[in-house]
């Protein structure tokens, strides 16, 4: 076997269920989870008619590249939506259609890591946890950037050491952030470009939670679209993932892409032919249908909106917590441990959040995540809502 897999942690859920093993939650409370990023708003019934009516294509291979019309069709969505130079984004050199972020985050890791030298992947910390297990299985290791309340919970790459750079291979951002929401400003990512090209590594933009934002009129910057600002329009070094997963309530779809550097995505596409992670072809016809619309989404941030409009001044009774910048979880303080807020609030109010900590390494003695808990706003409008009358009562119920 291979013995980078040792090197593996358990994934969070793995952690909460053991935390969680033994308790007895309130049978007559019902079960309300704000725990899993997993969108419960309706999928479009658009894309499911695309769907059911292209079931004939179960019949046929598709390609790693996926369909011209496919990345046609990407490549003007993110041009518009990121206001990037016509034409910058060759469908043809620069886009590549994948199966969700999370197999293109791993595999990106893959294709680009030359573990025969020095190799770091530099993440956030919290992070998504593929970020990890991809660094650690292409045989790189991985270095933490704090993210907490003392930096706006957006890495200081200032303090970070020339070394680290120096055995920088790829740089990870998430913007909107996972799990704070918050949004890397242009002046940030474009530093973060500057120390690319000074170093040599790729910057990799997890932007999965792009679209959902509160401000209709300013939606969130992304890491192209800094690129063309700059003047960029080759993306030298960036690549950007984006998913219909939470943009449009499709996460059992398993599509998205991973677009920039073209010389990036030529090697990238080669390894993908050998993994062997073609989309469908129908569900590439299904994706079309909702890059090609924007109606839904924009209904989809009304229902988010509505929600922490309501939950956030409730939970305001007892806790220090934030509207987020974009994204749908909520990154509160815990008045106690974020371990036994967790447990505690399953066992007795029967409503399920993430311990921060599980988000999280332990870097010299801090752990960026401790003492806070991750909350996603998924239910619907009345869950979400009781979920936080049954917190301010747990919270009251249970002050030193």
């Amino acid at each position: 076997m291979n013995p980078n897999l040792d090197r593996l942690q358990p994934y969070p859920f793995e952690k909460l269920a053991k935390l969680k093993a033994g308790i007895t939650v309130p049978t007559h409370l019902r079960p309300i989870s704000l725990g899993i990023g997993e969108p419960k708003h309706p999928s479009p019934e658009f894309v499911k008619n695309v769907l059911a009516n292209n079931l004939d294509k179960l019949a046929n291979y598709p390609t790693t590249r996926g369909t011209d019309e496919l990345r046609e069709a990407i490549s003007a969505w993110a041009t518009r939506r990121f206001n990037l130079a016509p034409g910058s984004l060759s469908a043809a050199r620069h886009i590549v259609p994948v199966n969700g972020t999370r197999e293109a985050i791993f595999s990106l890791v893959q294709a680009v890591v030359d573990s025969s030298k020095p190799a770091k992947v530099v993440s956030p910390n919290p992070f998504y946890q593929v970020y990890e297990g991809a660094a650690f299985l292409a045989g790189a290791d991985p270095v933490y950037l704090p993210c907490d309340g003392s930096n706006g919970f957006i890495p200081d790459f200032d303090d970070v050491p020339e070394s680290t750079w120096r055995d920088c291979q790829v740089l990870f951002l998430c913007s909107p952030g996972n799990p704070s929401g918050t949004v890397i400003p242009r002046e940030t990512l474009a530093k973060v470009i500057e120390l690319a090209d000074r170093h040599d590594f790729i910057v990799a933009s997890d932007e999965c939670y792009s679209e959902l934002y509160p401000d209709e009129g300013n939606p969130p910057e992304g890491l192209l679209q800094t690129c063309a600002a700059l003047g960029r329009d080759d993306y030298a070094r960036c690549v950007v993932f984006h998913s219909l997963s939470k943009r449009s309530n499709l996460p059992g779809l398993r599509s998205g892409f991973i677009a920039g550097d073209a010389r990036i995505l030529d090697g990238y596409l080669k390894y993908r032919t050998y993994h062997g992670c073609a989309m469908p072809i129908h569900n590439q016809l299904a994706s079309i249908a909702a890059w090609n619309d924007e109606d839904h989404v924009r209904e989809n941030r009304a229902a988010y909106r509505a929600k922490f409009e309501a939950v956030v001044p409730i939970l305001r009774e007892v806790m220090a917590v934030d509207f987020p910048d974009a994204g749908f979880y909520l990154w509160p303080e815990t008045p106690l441990d974020d371990e036994t807020f967790a447990r505690e609030l399953s066992a007795q109010q029967n409503v399920h959040v993430l311990p921060g900590r599980y988000l999280s390494r332990t870097v010299n003695g801090h752990n960026p995540g401790e003492n806070r808990v991750r909350m996603a706003l998924v239910a619907p409008l009345d869950e979400c809502v009781e979920a936080a009358h049954r917190i301010v009562e747990f919270v009251k119920a249970n002050k030193a």
